[in-house]
């Protein structure tokens, strides 16, 4: 007991170091939460060209664009994209390495987003874009006013399901020296030579927070099938 009180002084009461856990936990939500909106946007772009090709076979070059961009970001590492973006896509330019982890995440994730909102698109009933169709709607309008919300309303949980599986993915940002949270308890680690305290404490903190996070998807998925039922 005094052994694991006096690691606890020497990991992250001495010096303050439980600072850099602090900081570290924060850069990883702002890369989570703007990855997140980048990841959702350019997901539903991809996913709405993907369906209308489909569906009408029109918007055939974007359509091959988007193929090209989901196999080969899906075909590959996150880790490998978020060191080709820093230093070679960006590896020339003075540039924010908390953008160039936004970037990289968020590109990775809208390619997952792309087609989780294609396959909620593609489960919409045809006879929902006729209906749309009859009442003078363009393929257009009928797709944003009637196709999208139930299709957005469908793929939901599994939407949030991704915000957590990107959320642990930026554990890989230290990669490009930025201290989030994993890298904020090695480099406790790498001062205090003490890999135990540190490195449990930061798994202890993605666990509590995926917990979380889980918690409130499933309080989101009972209250569609609520909702469904009505």
């Amino acid at each position: 007991m005094n052994k694991l009180i006096a690691d606890f002084q020497q990991n992250f009461l001495d010096e303050s170091r439980w600072h850099y856990l602090a900081n570290g936990l924060k850069t990883t939500l702002i890369i989570t939460f703007f990855a997140v909106i980048l990841g959702f946007v350019l997901g539903f772009l991809v996913a709405i060209v993907r369906s209308t090709h489909d569906k009408t076979g029109k918007m055939k070059i974007l359509n091959a664009l988007c193929r090209v961009y989901l196999t080969v970001i899906r075909g590959t590492p996150m880790v490998v994209q978020l060191l080709i973006t820093y230093f070679v896509i960006f590896g020339s330019v003075n540039i924010d390495k908390t953008l160039v982890a936004v970037l990289a995440f968020g590109v990775n994730s809208g390619a997952y987003v792309a087609e989780i909102v294609r396959s909620g698109i593609m489960s919409v009933d045809n006879g929902q874009f006729e209906a749309g169709r009859s009442l003078g709607l363009s393929y257009r309008q009928t797709m944003i006013s009637i196709v999208l919300p139930q299709a957005f309303k469908t793929v939901l949980p599994a939407l949030a399901n991704e915000c957590i599986v990107l959320f642990k993915e930026t554990s890989v940002a230290g990669y490009i020296a930025i201290q989030d949270l994993t890298k904020g308890g090695d480099i406790i680690r790498s001062q205090t030579f003490s890999a135990f305290m540190p490195l449990i404490t930061v798994a202890l903190i993605y666990l509590i927070m995926v917990v979380v996070l889980t918690h409130l998807v499933g309080k989101l998925e009972r209250r569609l099938s609520q909702s469904d039922r009505r």
